[in-house]
């Protein structure tokens, strides 16, 4: 009974750390984002459209897109949201590999 305690809270915590990772990547994310638009912003207004040049232009919008990629993949890790691999494709195989090994045992009967 005890060491069941021990794994609920062993689990528990694993949980809340993979929510702060997340949450803190999500907040890095937002923050570094951000400047970067607005350093473009502010940039192209005192500068113009030349600001830093055509690679400033591409990386300041590439950023975020490509990164928030990644971030959505670690979303769905740290939600348990699987779309590629569900319950129900899994259950689908075992019943696939199940009938498999039985046909392959009633072959040598």
């Amino acid at each position: 009974m005890e060491t069941n305690s021990v794994d609920k809270i062993t689990k528990a915590k694993k949980r809340v750390k993979e929510l702060k990772g997340f949450y803190t990547h999500l907040t890095i994310y937002i923050f570094i984002n951000l400047f970067l638009m607005v350093a473009k912003l502010v940039g192209s207004h005192f500068y113009g459209n030349a600001f830093m040049g055509p690679f400033w232009h591409f990386s300041t919008f590439a950023t975020p897109f490509f990164w928030g990629i990644g971030l959505s993949f670690h979303a769905l890790k740290v939600f348990r949201k699987n779309p590629f691999f569900s319950k129900k494709w899994e259950s689908r195989q075992i019943r696939k590999y199940m009938e498999k090994d039985r046909k392959e045992a009633e072959k040598y009967k």
